[in-house]
């Protein structure tokens, strides 16, 4: 997705819900600390959305969700999550980045830092996020350090935070 699909959703998303911000969840997140982002790292049609003054408004985004007309005719959609969609280091909502231009008309996005994010990614451990981690790593877009550190800020068991520290460790070691 790119950084003008991402304006045109938040546009959107504001005109269904009626909020001017949102707080967007998965790798479309990145764009809000590098809005010049390369296109081919943020290659899913779809941004994880949540609507953050109006929550339970949230699903209204089905609108312009998978299958919709928004969807068939753009080839992008909202995919509306909430709060517990991720699991994220405390104080992740501190440390949100805005992403805003004259094309989001008023709405700003509220991005996940790239290394929440990660760390999102590394605890979901799905395909898709293995290949993820494994690019926004080589690209030199984290810091292991950092990473670490947000680790063990994030509520999961000990053995859990063990293998995730394996992966970081491999990821960075390519």
């Amino acid at each position: 997705m790119k950084k003008q699909h991402l304006e045109h959703l938040l546009r959107a998303a504001g005109k269904i819900v009626g909020d001017n911000q949102f707080i967007v969840i998965g790798s479309q997140s990145l764009h809000g600390k590098y809005p010049d982002l390369a296109d081919d790292l943020c290659v899913s049609f779809e941004a994880d959305l949540i609507s953050k003054n109006r929550p339970k408004e949230t699903d209204m985004l089905n609108s312009i969700g998978i299958d919709s007309p928004f969807h068939n005719e753009f080839g992008f959609y909202a995919d509306p999550v909430d709060i517990n969609t991720a699991v994220l280091p405390k104080g992740w909502q501190g440390r949100l980045v805005n992403f805003e231009s004259p094309a989001t008309e008023g709405v700003t996005g509220l991005c996940l830092e790239p290394h929440d994010l990660a760390i999102s990614k590394y605890v979901a451990r799905r395909e898709k996020d293995i290949l993820f981690n494994r690019e926004i790593v080589r690209r030199g877009l984290l810091d292991k350090s950092k990473l670490l550190e947000l680790l063990h800020a994030t509520p999961i068991p000990d053995e859990r935070r063990r293998a995730i520290e394996t992966y970081i460790d491999s990821d960075f070691a390519r």
